[in-house]
């Protein structure tokens, strides 16, 4: 009779915790979404500029052609931009993948085209940053009248890549070029240093980059600012001086 007992308690026992695991497994797949750990990660990275003036889909004229892209400036935009394999949001919470390839400007919400859903691989990253970089060859074939050699092409093009085709046009790094005034286009590129307001060396450092490919060759002549010249850093994304107390200035004569 005890035995018998026990035996029922055993399995009213069992009954109870089989209901509670079964209670508890609706309650986890029944959570919001929302609670849920995101599917796609967050990357501190910035949208390359040109990509964002054209929701990168820019068309060229037909039957332009273009001239072939340097190998040294596509290395030096491939290390710029960086390598991601899989979907990702960049800094502003737009779906990229690749070497800084726009997708949209919405995050990733798995509606993505396959190929890119499954990952891609380095060689097909580096189709696509081409097809992306045609625009911001376009520009610099447009706007630039002076002769320029491999390397100068190459570093105003990832220029262009990384600020955008429209300031560009605006810029006194474009008319120093075309005055072919050499002495001052290091400085020129390294005022481009802000992103948001912020400076920041990862700018720095692609500058740099620049620069070192533009003289690839040829010296490199002291940088020599203009008398009164404004020397404020500028941003990528506006294009704009950034007010500081501490700007320099080139002293006037």
């Amino acid at each position: 009779m005890v035995l018998h007992l026990r035996w029922r308690a055993g399995i009213a026992c069992s009954s109870v915790l089989g209901l509670m695991h079964t209670v508890f497994f609706i309650f986890l797949t029944s959570m919001p979404a929302a609670s849920q750990e995101p599917r796609f990660p967050t990357l501190d990275r910035l949208p390359p500029g040109e990509l964002l003036a054209t929701g990168g889909k820019g068309v060229l004229p037909q039957g332009f052609v273009l001239r072939p892209i340097y190998p040294d400036g596509l290395t030096l935009t491939k290390l710029s931009e960086g390598w991601v394999n899989h979907l990702y949001n960049d800094a502003v919470g737009y779906c990229t993948i690749g070497y800084g390839h726009l997708i949209k400007k919405s995050k990733c919400s798995g509606t993505e085209p396959v190929e890119f859903s499954k990952g891609i691989d380095k060689k097909r990253g580096e189709e696509i940053l081409t097809g992306d970089l045609a625009s911001s060859e376009y520009a610099v074939m447009t706007m630039v009248k002076a002769k320029l050699s491999d390397g100068q092409y190459g570093a105003l093009t990832d220029f262009v890549f990384n600020v955008g085709s429209a300031n560009f046009r605006s810029s006194t790094l474009l008319r120093v070029v075309n005055a072919n005034q050499l002495d001052r286009v290091s400085v020129q590129f390294h005022l481009w240093v802000v992103a948001g307001g912020k400076k920041l060396h990862a700018l720095q450092q692609r500058r740099d980059r620049e620069v070192d490919l533009f003289f690839q060759g040829i010296p490199q002549p002291k940088g020599v600012p203009q008398p009164g010249e404004d020397l404020s850093p500028i941003d990528i994304r506006t294009g704009l001086p950034v007010a500081s107390s501490a700007a320099p200035k080139a002293p006037s004569e």
